[in-house]
């Protein structure tokens, strides 16, 4: 098997939408993908609602937690080959400088720890965000990344976003 991509799925508060992602994208890739997660403003833990999804996923949950994106910008970081916003606040800030120009991308959704109500509509809120992504996901895991130079993924990576959104 090739070298894995590596994911950097970046948002604000890192305990919700990045959170999954990268759960997500391990999990669905079977070793294709590792996904990470980082936060400009890291909230320091991790939602508890984001964290039963995570577990039903079957993500171990040893490897999350909530994390600042200056992890990743060390020289001893992992090769991020892929950058992807999930929130729109990360979508406008200054982001650090990534060695190598990884592939990046904004797929934007409504941040669901800020949902409120009964317990039924934060989980709808949870859910809404992990089919958004799971959907996103699937499509760029059927992506033949080996055979598309640089310029080619970032368009599939903004289409996937627009082809995702897109009712049906």
């Amino acid at each position: 098997m090739n070298k894995p991509f590596n994911i950097l799925f970046i948002c604000t508060g890192n305990s919700a939408r990045s959170i999954l992602a990268e759960a997500l994208t391990t999990t669905l890739s079977h070793g294709r993908f590792i996904g990470y997660s980082a936060g400009s403003k890291p909230a320091g833990f991790i939602h508890p609602v984001a964290l039963k999804i995570i577990k039903e996923i079957g993500y171990p949950l040893t490897l999350v937690r909530s994390k600042s994106w200056d992890e990743y910008g060390r020289e001893d970081a992992p090769h991020m080959n892929f950058i992807i916003t999930v929130c729109d606040a990360a979508a406008g800030e200054e982001c650090p400088y990534w060695a190598g120009h990884p592939a990046t991308a904004h797929w934007g959704f409504p941040d669901p720890a800020a949902a409120a109500g009964s317990e039924e509509e934060i989980w709808d809120a949870f859910r809404k965000v992990e089919i958004g992504l799971r959907n996103r996901i699937e499509l760029l895991l059927d992506l033949p990344l080996d055979s598309l130079d640089h310029l080619q993924v970032k368009d599939h990576l903004l289409a996937i976003h627009q082809q995702a959104s897109d009712p049906k």
